[in-house]
């Protein structure tokens, strides 16, 4: 039998693949969302309160820059096992896709925050000054010249930060986070079934091959220098 015909003639793939590749996409579809509600903000407290920023903090910066180094130097596994009690208080359980989030979300946070603050970097301190003269307030600078400036990098950083959540989605498959990851695990290792690890991988190539390309497609939309 040939790898085509034994891939298209497994059950494990035709009744498990497509829910697994659905569970992959949702964990990593609401840890990204979750991320960017709580990375921006972080990466843009970043930024402000630098030296040189809008309300330079050398205390506070130093503080939340540990803090965010700290959560992007742990291993992904080592921080999934470490959050489990807390993913249990949060979401009453540590199986699943949905306990995975936490983790995710957790381990992406600090990641795409210093992705954020080096997107804001980039823009140039002549536009801040001249909003700063025009009389512009901290929060209109922000959002008119910061953020409207760095939105290219910034769609540039969600995509990288959304591609690293599609493979850490596949490790949560190691503490039972479902999805491909943990598909590939149960069957095609455990199991010892090479076509269920084929084509959990190949999904999850072509998966990160969308994302990516329609963020470097909006980024460049976005972009009009």
């Amino acid at each position: 039998m040939s790898w085509w015909d034994a891939l298209v003639t497994n059950r494990v793939i035709l009744e498990r693949l497509p829910e697994a590749t659905f569970e992959t996409i949702a964990m990593v579809a609401v840890s990204s969302v979750l991320t960017a509600l709580l990375g921006l903000p972080l990466g843009l407290l970043l930024h402000a309160t630098a030296a040189g920023g809008l309300a330079p903090q050398r205390t506070v910066n130093r503080v939340i820059g540990v803090v965010v180094n700290i959560g992007r130097s742990l291993p992904f596994v080592i921080l999934m096992i470490a959050v489990l009690p807390f993913t249990r208080w949060v979401v009453g359980t540590t199986l699943g896709w949905e306990a995975a989030v936490v983790p995710l979300t957790l381990g992406a946070v600090p990641f795409f925050a210093r992705l954020v603050e080096s997107a804001l970097r980039e823009v140039s301190p002549g536009k801040i000054e001249a909003a700063r003269v025009m009389g512009s307030t901290r929060r209109k600078i922000i959002g008119a010249v910061l953020v409207r400036e760095a939105l290219p990098a910034l769609v540039a950083a969600g995509t990288v930060t959304i591609v690293s959540l599609i493979s850490f989605s596949a490790m949560a498959g190691v503490i039972g986070g479902g999805g491909l990851g943990a598909l590939a695990i149960s069957y095609g290792y455990q199991r010892f079934d090479p076509p269920v690890m084929v084509a959990c991988v190949v999904v999850i190539l072509v998966v990160v091959q969308v994302v990516q390309t329609i963020g470097d497609a909006v980024a460049r939309r976005l972009d009009h220098r």
